[in-house]
């Protein structure tokens, strides 16, 4: 596939008239030579926010079955794409191959779960409450479903190139409600946008689509995104990125005449809670290189990142910690996504640094552009005294936070915003150890939106039961996900239908359930 450096919008591919610029090769810091990539105008953010709304009420009423076989069909096309498409992802982004062949994958997934999703009429939420016209008062009849919000803005997240970008996890819940969806692609891997743009283009004409249910943009900038939010024609907005970056649109989407949704996922610090049965005898050494290598995989370019730890004193930590030094004194340097992330990176290594009572552990090899792993040691009650935590770091830096008891540990966990995960790695055959556990537990309930056992939180399964979400300011709403099906709820609204004639129901409302979906009538589950 062609990659011309163009727009598409609504069904068509046209030069922008916007600023010019190149995609980066992080691993050199050279502009990869072809295509130049123009940005977009206020002009071409009208016309594609124009045809998502004209596209909306054809798109949203489109039938289930359509509407899957348009989904499945997208990702029949990016997966064909293959080694291409996984090529010029390395060259923008400096993954390596086989992340980006799994992110592939995901991608692809992600959009079928999405169309089965559809087809089994579950997102609906379809209810009926009959008629009672015998009570007094008199009830009449009363019918629910969902539907979709409108159309939607997505923004590409620099560190997933296809999973979190074009027609990622965002774009598919969008399109899987019902709603057009409009792009504004990352400006690290436009390449790679255009190619996967290309391929839902194409997906859309080839189903028979309303061009309009969906367009691309692109920019260096931030003004066009900005102007996209601000569109009247836009009802909701997913982004994954920055604090600054989401607080910014949720500043313009509040603003609005009509103020609108913006889920935006931004930053989280991950808790790791380490208990001393699982760093007794010799379970330390290996656990702590588990630890290093998580924190370290992607050069800790994952939102996921394990980058606070927390344990109580002792010379089992001890082992622990000399472990997990050596193994990042080890760690090659990493490749940043931009070079704007490095240096982000190395800003927030020193201002994490220069914390009170900090202590550079270790870092790792060292090169010029690139990520040096680092890990941070801390006491809590340095902490407790600063009321300062520590904040995220993009990239491969880890905080070790030593307590001196556990009511200590808990303190320190009362003091933290929302998160997207919190881990506790304990033995569950260690009844102090499962204590411990059972009394922070509701804490870490307030504060993540996950929660896991004896593992590492990177690495998200694509599924009906994954939460990729938490409170503030992991989330600009904690009641949601951008993983998983529930993802979709963020794009459907309830509408509800009293004393309607059957045959102007909805279909999945009407007697007789002729789409065989899942409903609930008169309080009770009914087929």
């Amino acid at each position: 596939m062609m990659i011309n450096g163009q727009l598409l919008i609504a069904g068509a591919a046209r030069r922008g008239q916007g600023a010019s610029f190149q995609a980066m090769d992080p691993s050199t810091g050279l502009p990869i030579s072809h295509p130049v990539f123009a940005g977009a105008t206020l002009a071409d953010v009208e016309a594609a926010a124009d045809a998502a709304r004209q596209a909306f009420d054809g798109y949203r009423l489109l039938a289930a079955d359509a509407r899957a076989a348009f989904l499945e069909d997208a990702a029949a096309r990016i997966d064909a794409l293959g080694t291409a498409l996984t090529e010029r992802a390395m060259a923008e982004t400096g993954l390596p191959r086989a992340r980006l062949d799994g992110e592939r994958a995901r991608t692809v997934a992600q959009l079928r779960m999405f169309g089965a999703l559809v087809r089994s009429g579950d997102a609906l939420d379809a209810r009926i409450e009959p008629a009672l016209p015998e009570r007094q008062p008199a009830r009449s009849l009363l019918a629910m479903q969902r539907m979709a919000i409108g159309p939607v803005a997505v923004f590409g997240a620099s560190n997933f190139p296809l999973a979190f970008s074009v027609a990622g996890g965002d774009t598919a819940a969008a399109l899987a409600a019902g709603c057009p969806v409009v792009v504004k692609a990352h400006p690290a891997h436009p390449g790679t946008s255009e190619m996967v743009g290309r391929a839902l283009q194409d997906a859309v004409a080839a189903a028979g689509l309303p061009a309009g249910v969906f367009s691309m943009i692109t920019e260096a900038g931030h003004e066009m995104g900005a102007a996209l939010v601000a569109h009247p024609a836009i009802q909701a907005v997913g982004f994954t990125g920055s604090r600054v970056g989401g607080l910014a649109l949720m500043r313009i989407a509040a603003r609005r005449p009509q103020p609108i949704p913006v889920y935006a996922e931004m930053s989280s610090v991950n808790p790791t809670l380490f208990l001393p049965g699982a760093l007794a005898a010799d379970k330390a050494e290996p656990l702590a290189r588990e630890y290093i290598a998580s924190l370290t995989l992607g050069a800790g370019q994952f939102c996921t990142n394990p980058g606070l730890a927390l344990a109580l004193a002792g010379p089992d930590l001890d082992r622990f910690l000399d472990a997990a030094a050596f193994a990042v004194a080890d760690c090659a340097p990493g490749v940043m996504l931009t070079a704007g992330i490095e240096r982000a990176f190395e800003d927030g290594v020193a201002r994490e640094s220069a914390q009170p009572g900090a202590v550079v552990m270790a870092r790792g090899h060292q090169a010029d552009g690139r990520a040096q792993a680092t890990l941070i040691r801390l006491r809590a009650a340095d902490l407790l005294l600063s009321r300062r935590l520590p904040e995220e770091v993009f990239g491969p830096q880890g905080t070790f936070v030593v307590c001196s008891n556990a009511p200590e540990l808990a303190a320190l966990l009362e003091m933290l915003d929302g998160q997207l995960t919190a881990t506790l790695h304990f033995d569950a055959d260690d009844a102090a150890d499962v204590a411990l556990a059972r009394d922070l537990l509701p804490i870490l309930e307030r504060k993540a939106g996950r929660i896991l056992a004896n593992g590492f939180p990177t690495g998200v399964e694509v599924c009906d039961a994954m939460v990729h979400g938490g409170p503030f300011p992991a989330t600009s709403d904690g009641r949601s996900t951008s993983v998983g099906t529930a993802a979709i709820e963020r794009f459907l609204r309830p509408v509800c239908y009293q004393n309607l004639p059957d045959s102007l129901l909805p279909p999945a409302l009407r007697a007789g359930n002729p789409l065989r979906v899942p409903r609930r009538v008169a309080g009770r589950p009914s087929a």
